[in-house]
C-alpha cells in the first residue's frame, strides 16, 4: 500500500507541476504581481498531496515567536523536498537561499525568479557572497522573510554536517534575527527515492540566536537544532 500511494503522489505531483507550470506562463507575461500568491498555492498543492495520497501532517510549533510581517532569517534544518515548500505559507513574503542551477528548472525557474528568491553559486566564492549580501539587503529591504538551509545539502535525519557561513554574513550584514529551526521532515519525506511513510513531521522554531562572531553563531544554532530534538516526536 505504502509503494501505490507513493506512486500515486508522485504522479500527481507530475501532473499538477506541468498544468501550474503551463498556467504560470501569463502571470509571468501579464500579471508578474500575481507570482507570489501564485507560488504559495502551488506549494499547498504539493503539500495537500502529500497529505491525501501518503498521509503525511504536518505541525508546526514556535510560529508566534516569529516578528508580524517584518524581515528576520530562518535557519532551517533541511531534510527534504518539503523544507523548500512549508515556508511559502507560514511567513507572508518567503525568500529562499537556493543554489542557482534551478533557475534552469523549466516552468520553475523563471517562477522562482519573479517571487524574489536568491540565487548562490554554491563555489561561486567570494563573489558570490556579495552577490548574497546584496541579494539579502534588497530582501531585508522589502521586509522579505529569509529561509536558508545553513547545512548547504538535504541531510539523512539525525546526520549532520559543518554548517556554512553564509547565514553569519547574512545576520551581520543586515542586523536581523536569525531563528533556527529543527524539523524530521527526512522521516516521512526522505531525500532519496520516492517512498513516503504516514506520519506528522515537526516544525520546530526556536528563539533568536544571540552571537555575533562566526563561530560562535554557527555553534549557537546546532545548539538550538540540539535542544529542540526532543520537542519534534512530542
Amino acid at each position: 500500500m505504502r509503494v501505490i500511494r507513493s506512486a500515486l503522489f508522485r504522479i500527481y505531483i507530475v501532473v499538477i507541476s506541468v498544468l501550474m507550470g503551463w498556467a504560470a506562463m501569463p502571470v509571468r507575461l501579464f500579471w508578474p504581481r500575481y507570482a507570489m500568491p501564485y507560488a504559495k498555492l502551488w506549494a499547498r498543492f504539493y503539500l495537500a498531496g502529500g497529505r491525501f495520497w501518503c498521509g503525511i501532517h504536518t505541525h508546526v510549533e514556535g510560529l508566534e515567536k516569529l516578528p508580524k510581517n517584518k524581515p528576520f532569517i530562518i535557519a532551517s534544518q533541511h531534510q527534504s523536498a518539503f523544507d523548500t515548500l512549508v515556508w511559502m505559507n507560514l511567513v507572508s513574503k518567503p525568500t529562499y537561499v537556493m543554489k542557482e542551477e534551478l533557475l534552469k528548472v523549466p516552468f520553475v525557474g523563471p517562477m522562482l525568479k519573479l517571487t524574489g528568491m536568491i540565487p548562490v553559486q554554491r563555489a561561486g566564492g567570494s563573489k558570490a557572497m556579495r552577490g548574497l549580501l546584496k541579494e539579502t539587503e534588497r530582501a531585508a529591504a522589502d521586509g522579505r522573510q529569509m529561509i536558508i538551509f545553513p547545512e548547504g545539502t538535504r541531510m539523512a535525519y539525525g546526520e549532520t554536517v559543518p554548517l556554512k557561513p553564509g547565514i553569519v554574513a547574512m545576520a551581520r550584514h543586515t542586523g536581523l534575527p536569525v531563528y533556527p529551526v529543527a524539523t524530521n521532515s527526512g522521516l516521512c519525506w526522505p531525500n532519496r527515492g520516492f517512498l513516503k511513510r504516514a506520519g506528522t513531521i515537526s516544525v520546530v522554531i526556536g528563539d533568536p540566536v544571540q552571537a555575533k562572531g562566526r563561530g560562535e553563531m554557527l555553534q549557537a544554532i546546532e545548539r538550538a537544532w540540539q535542544e529542540e530534538q526532543p520537542r519534534l516526536n512530542a
